[in-house]
């Protein structure tokens, strides 16, 4: 999903989340929208993830997309070290709110 397509589809759509992930050790951030019918789509810039280097970054592009409330979530290596499933996409354990 491009920048353009996250705006068409904030316009016609009322039910979705929106992620900011956040990988340790990395200074970069991704957006990730999940539909109602669970859906993953990330955001893309051709064909490559589109990346950003700040939370400000993200809030800009968000709200000029008509968007002013995501969750951050960071993906911490340290489950899949230890051998347990990684757990970032879970809506409870590892998401913060952002309200911007």
């Amino acid at each position: 999903m491009e920048l353009k397509d996250l705006k068409q589809f904030v316009v016609s759509h009322a039910n979705f989340e929106i992620r900011v992930i956040t990988h340790s050790g990395s200074r970069f951030y991704q957006i990730e929208l999940e539909d109602v019918e669970g859906e993953r789509h990330m955001l893309m810039q051709r064909t490559k993830p589109m990346l950003f280097r700040s939370l400000d970054d993200v809030y800009m592009e968000l709200k000029r997309a008509g968007i002013h409330r995501a969750y951050l979530v960071q993906h911490v290596p340290h489950d899949e070290v230890i051998g347990r499933d990684a757990h970032y996409s879970e809506p409870l354990t590892s998401r913060m709110p952002l309200v911007f």
